[in-house]
């Protein structure tokens, strides 16, 4: 009969010292004592002592020594997260010193240290000679590791959480392609250690070729400082800075960099990015971002950013169940080019107020909303590059408020009728234009009913039909505006909005007159897992007001008819369409999404069609297809492409492919991108890149699935 015995009394009684009385466990097969100063245990040995926990086949304790006799297989985990397994060793009986043979260390179950022998010192530092390092998993037919790191030498400092390596050198395949007499770099379980992080290569056609090597700064537990120094064939010296710091209830980051190159000889190119989020009093949220750049070209010539508008912002928000509460502060910078900062809203500020409440007496669900808008040009008379006076520096301030109701019933017969209403108040005050000069009122109002009757069929198999037409009838005044019309020149008009009050995106213009909105839509829902939904719609009007552009669909007193529809297909497959055309089925506007999820292929593409405006600033129009795809090969390769192509002017815009390979032990990222654009300050630009992380090191990126051994 197997015989388990917890002997912690036995031990102190007859073996360990003093000290370690109370604090040792041995759990054996069998025990025996012999002679009056060895105890041998036989047969599924540990030993728990201090946190340490040690596993065995046999274990003979000399008492006159004080040490272990250990024969294997051995494992010896510290209580940590280090792990040692070895065939042989001898060791103090508290665990902290010895040597163990033919030894492997595993550290946060990702890195292993081989060697043939391993000596503990101290409890703190295990010092290994000859040795191998790897976090790739190896297989009987191909034991060579994907990389390994060979050294003469290595020592883990447990406490400091630090590998240093004597006479490193790095392999990859088996093939040496680095070495370095000393190497220090964090285990495993250390996010955060001074020191140099896993170069980026990087090669454009306006730069040359590059080279990106991080180095990182721990400032203290809450700050740190990444300083990286670039470097190109083409002369380019570039410094970039990453300064980030935590708070007890927010974080800062600093982004910037200093560029010397011949693009723009003898000037200083660069640019700074401030981002923070802090959590306030009363549920209140405070953030803030800014953003100065030297020239337009800055970020496309270094990968920073596509971004042609900045914008610098600090905000306020808080959000609660029937509540809405922010305040802000925008600047906008605009490098794009042909446009100029003095004509444009420089500086936005905005402050509402927006509460949800029951109906009272009324019934159903009301909406109260105050808010106030400003925004201010640079300059006094705006001027175009010439100097020519083309318009006026308008200047804004604008207070306003609404109320909101709205209440639904269901009628016998299943049809569900809704009432609704609204009531809105504003005060401008316009400063700098020549046409609208001054102070102005405006009031407005709104009043609408609606009826829905959905129409529900049960088909054969558990399919379900539904059909439901909506008729909504809207009354608002119909006499014109005085006011300049800044945040709602482009409309949008979509299955969204076919049914609202008021179709501007925002307060400048208001939708008026009295007008019918219908629509149509049919859903079949298929129990096999797929969903057709199709919907159709259109805007009847008293009279045309001409408030709509051309390009919106909402036009005339007929507004051109708007159809949708989206199929989804249990596969992962989802087809979404959306075209505004006219009675003649000429298109307005147009746009088509595929989206595909599968197991290994992913897809997003879409086409737009939108016609030229003048009144939306676009002479031409636009004819775009975009998509992004990804592959998942076998043995963790992933492919990827993607790109931009403008059908109109027959030509590509970006294009993009790239290659990622990732398992346990090793991700590799390779991109390839070519922007075709061009203008006076951005030129057309081919862009690779190369980035390599040997998993296993500090806080290291995500490891991917596990090799697989093939037989």
């Amino acid at each position: 009969m197997r015989a388990r015995f917890a002997i912690l009394i036995a031990l102190v009684l007859s073996a360990l010292p003093l000290a370690a009385q109370d604090r040792a466990t041995l759990v054996a097969d069998s025990v025996a004592i012999a002679g009056d100063n060895r105890l041998v245990a036989d047969g599924g040995v540990e030993v728990f002592f201090r946190g340490a926990r040690l596993r065995a086949a046999r274990i003979v304790y000399d008492r006159g020594t004080d040490r272990l006799l250990i024969n294997g297989p051995i494992m010896l985990e510290d209580g940590g997260q280090t792990v040692v397994f070895a065939d042989q060793a001898d060791l103090r009986a508290d665990l902290t010193e010895g040597i163990l043979q033919s030894a492997r260390v595993v550290l946060n179950q990702q890195l292993q240290l081989a060697a043939n022998e391993v000596q503990r010192i101290g409890g703190r530092y295990t010092q290994l000679g000859r040795t191998v390092a790897s976090s790739c998993k190896i297989c009987e037919g191909d034991p060579t590791p994907l990389w390994e790191i060979r050294a003469s030498r290595v020592v883990h400092d447990q406490l400091e959480r630090q590998l240093y390596f004597d006479n490193a050198q790095l392999r990859l395949g088996g093939v040496p392609v680095f070495y370095l007499p000393r190497l220090r770099m964090p285990d495993p379980t250390l996010d955060r250690a001074n020191g140099f992080l896993f170069p980026t290569a990087r090669a454009t056609s306006r730069l040359g070729y590059g080279l990106k090597l991080p180095y990182f700064l721990a400032l203290g537990p809450r700050r740190d400082i990444t300083l990286t120094p670039y470097f190109t064939s083409k002369g380019a010296r570039t410094v970039e800075l990453r300064y980030r710091e935590a708070f007890r209830t927010g974080q800062i980051t600093l982004n910037g960099a200093v560029s010397f190159d011949d693009l723009r000889p003898g000037r200083r190119r660069g640019y700074v990015e401030a981002t923070g989020a802090f959590t306030l009093p009363r549920n209140f949220q405070l953030s803030f971002r800014g953003q100065v750049v030297s020239d337009p070209a800055y970020l496309l010539d270094y990968g920073i950013s596509d971004a042609d508008r900045l914008d610098s912002r600090i905000e306020i928000t808080r959000t609660r169940r029937n509540e809405h509460v922010s305040a802000r502060i925008i600047a906008f910078n605009s490098i794009r080019e042909g446009d100029i900062n003095a004509n444009l809203p420089s500086l936005v500020t905005d402050l509402t107020f927006h509460r949800r409440f029951s109906g009272g007496p009324l019934g159903g669900e009301g909406g109260f909303r105050f808010q106030t808008h400003t925004h201010r040009r640079a300059s006094d008379v705006a001027v175009d590059s010439d100097g020519d006076t083309i318009g006026d520096g308008r200047d804004v301030a604008r207070l306003s408020a609404r109320v909101d109701w709205r209440r639904s019933w269901t009628m016998t017969n299943g049809i569900e009728a809704t009432l609704a209403a609204e009531g809105a108040a504003d005060l401008y005050a316009i400063r700098q234009d020549l046409l609208f000069a001054g102070s102005t009122t405006r009031l407005h109002a709104a009043v609408a009913a609606e009826l829905r009757w959905p129409w529900m069929k049960a088909g054969r198999g558990g399919v379900a039909h539904l059909i439901e037409p909506v008729l909504q009838i809207v009354a608002t005044p119909s006499d014109t505006e005085n006011l300049p019309n800044e945040d709602s020149v482009l409309v949008e008009f979509d299955q969204g909005n076919l049914f609202a009050l008021d179709r501007f995106p925002g307060s400048d213009a208001v939708e008026r007159g009295f007008r019918a909105n219908l629509g149509l839509s049919y859903t079949r829902h298929d129990p096999q897992g797929w969903t057709l939904g199709l919907s159709l719609g259109r805007v009847l009007r008293d009279n045309d007001l001409g408030q709509f552009s051309t390009a919106s669909g909402l036009n005339g007193a007929q507004s051109d008819w708007l159809g949708a529809a989206q199929l989804t297909l249990p596969a992962g497959l989802a087809l979404t369409t959306r075209a505004i055309f006219d009675d003649g089925f000429d298109l307005t506007k147009s746009e088509t999404r595929l989206d595909l999820a599968g197991e290994k292929l992913a897809v997003a593409a879409s086409y737009v069609w939108v016609t030229a405006d003048p009144v939306e600033n676009r002479s031409l129009p636009i004819s775009e297809l975009t998509f992004d795809t990804s592959y998942d090969f076998d043995s963790g390769w992933t492919g990827k492409l993607s790109g931009r192509y403008d059908l109109e002017s027959d030509r590509g815009t970006i294009a993009g492919l790239g290659l990622e390979y990732r398992n346990e032990c090793m991700a590799v990222d390779l991109s390839l991108s070519r922007r075709f654009t061009s203008s006076t300050s951005v030129q057309p630009t081919t862009d690779f890149s190369l980035s390599v992380d040997l998993i296993g090191f500090g806080g290291s990126t995500a490891a991917g699935p596990s090799r697989v051994c093939r037989r």
